[in-house]
């Protein structure tokens, strides 16, 4: 029987704000992580997976995916040596919707990727790397780039910067205008650490929104909800959005050139909010 949170399953990736990661060695957590509240599900056969059991990471996954499970699939570099036997053993997985690829610089390396998937597989590209960051723009314009995501912690560790986010507002701002010119929507930015509380989460994705992007990976299932809420439109701005739209159901007149800007950005308020739910709340 299928398990998945009905709501998020039913959201367009495009829209997803939390993306999690799932160990791939850990069957035992799928039906947890898949039944959260989580928008995408990620299992990931790269990062927190040695060598030796590369092979056992990934039938875990096809296992689940020909199960009735669905989600996401972060699979290995395409320069290391598993990265083939990972998209073989992802084809024709029924509950697949899309892979990440680790350590993605070049936009060739997303378009071999698409090309051993099915037809129309999204490729989410991560990008952890000074090389991928300055190749962003066009990574973000391959075929096969579904959106751009962000390596934080690899990213440091290739250029020696800084946790600060002034320290990290140049790659962010270089995925923001890539996803942009490549017509994607806004790339997903890196995880809170997985002992951040509830305060820092949120602090997290104020940074994550203001620098316009509008999605996160997440480490920890219970970081999920405050994510979720953290990259959602706020309580003010639902306020405001449901005020405008309903004086220009009224027939308020058009008060100066900004109003149809404003209009604009309500609609799009309205249309978010109802898509994760909250607009009726």
């Amino acid at each position: 029987m299928p398990i998945r949170n009905i709501r998020a399953a039913a959201l367009p990736a495009k829209l997803s704000r939390s993306w999690l990661l799932v160990n791939a060695l850990k069957p035992e957590i799928f039906g947890k992580a898949l039944a959260s509240e989580s928008d995408s599900v990620i299992f990931d056969m790269e990062a927190p997976i040695p060598e030796d059991q590369k092979e056992e990471a990934r039938q875990n996954v096809v296992e689940a995916l020909h199960a009735g499970m669905s989600g996401w699939v972060r699979v290995n570099p395409i320069r290391s040596e598993f990265w083939a036997d990972d998209l073989k053993a992802l084809q024709g997985a029924p509950g697949l919707r899309g892979v990440m690829l680790a350590e993605t610089e070049k936009p060739e390396q997303v378009a071999l990727t698409a090309m051993r998937l099915a037809a129309g597989t999204p490729v989410l590209a991560l990008i952890e790397s000074a090389l991928g960051i300055e190749n962003a723009t066009a990574i973000a314009s391959a075929p096969g780039t579904f959106r751009l995501a962000f390596g934080v912690n690899d990213f440091r560790k290739d250029t020696g910067a800084g946790g600060d986010p002034l320290a990290l507002a140049y790659a962010r701002g270089k995925l923001v205008v890539a996803s942009r010119v490549g017509r994607l929507p806004g790339p997903i930015d890196g995880p809170s650490v997985p002992s951040a509380d509830d305060a820092e989460v949120i602090e997290d994705c104020a940074v994550t929104s203001k620098m316009g992007m509008t999605g996160k990976l997440v480490l920890n299932v219970d970081q999920v909800d405050r994510v979720n809420a953290g990259l959602s439109p706020s309580e003010d701005e639902l306020k405001w959005a449901h005020e405008l739209l309903d004086q220009h159901a009224e027939g308020a007149p058009m008060t100066d050139g900004s109003y149809l800007p404003r209009l604009k950005r309500a609609q799009k308020i309205a249309q978010l909010a109802d898509s994760y739910g909250l607009w009726n709340a």
